[in-house]
């Protein structure tokens, strides 16, 4: 199910949710220009910013070799590398559709502390999972789920209209937003139990444990953090 857009009203600019889009996408063809002309230099980009486990194991138990700030500042700088188009693409049209609401419940400056938090958390948690691994993880997916979590519990009857294969047809309905998030959320739960035996620690592929991770995240933050001063339960000012 691709999610195309929601039904839920917002009562403010998300500027947040821009910024961190403009960002994203600036990096990227940052990223892309590099690869372009040399992709050996572009895999030592993401081999310095992205997250390896191996790395915070190695920095946790005193190697000499990964320090602390070399283990962890990767942590931070991972939410803003994509490793294609598609990815880049697909995580800022979820932002786009999700992000504004989440921004205009908490509040700007808020708002983009629960984004990188639930983007720590989603690091995190692909790491314990991970220990082993060698594998530079990137992308704001884990940062993304958590605001994909924090909807699903502030608008769990919000539309959503989806476009939904039905074999060789497509079709676009609307549905709640609890089941096109519930299923997601499932969707990577599962895919990320089915292949926790199969992966080893040289194997790439989608980080499902930090789409997992991200959302519960989201989902208890949204819980501890307060609403926007002046936002009433309409969503008038």
């Amino acid at each position: 199910m691709i999610p195309i857009r929601d039904d839920t009203p917002r009562f403010s600019t998300p500027y947040i949710t821009y910024f961190l889009i403009a960002l994203n996408t600036l990096i990227f063809l940052w990223e892309w220009s590099i690869g372009l002309q040399n992709q050996r230099a572009l895999n030592v980009i993401m081999f310095e910013f992205g997250v390896i486990p191996s790395h915070v194991t190695a920095a946790l138990s005193g190697s000499s070799q990964i320090t602390l700030p070399q283990a962890f500042f990767p942590i931070l700088t991972s939410m803003f590398l994509h490793a294609s188009w598609l990815h880049i693409i697909g995580n800022m049209w979820v932002l786009w559709i999700f992000g504004d609401n989440i921004e205009d419940y908490l509040g700007h400056f808020p708002y983009l502390l629960f984004y990188l938090i639930c983007g720590f958390a989603a690091s995190i948690a692909h790491i314990l999972l991970n220990l082993g691994s060698r594998v530079p993880s990137v992308g704001a997916s884990g940062a993304i789920a958590g605001v994909m979590g924090a909807y699903f519990i502030l608008y769990p009857k919000a539309r959503v209209l989806t476009l939904v294969p039905l074999i060789i047809f497509f079709t676009f309905w609307w549905l709640p937003a609890w089941i096109v998030l519930g299923y997601w959320f499932l969707l990577q739960f599962l895919s990320g139990a089915s292949t926790a035996i199969a992966t080893t620690s040289q194997s790439g592929g989608v980080a499902f444990w930090a789409h997992v991770g991200g959302f519960v995240a989201g989902i208890l933050l949204i819980k501890l953090m307060p609403q926007r001063a002046g936002r009433h339960r309409y969503g008038t000012w």
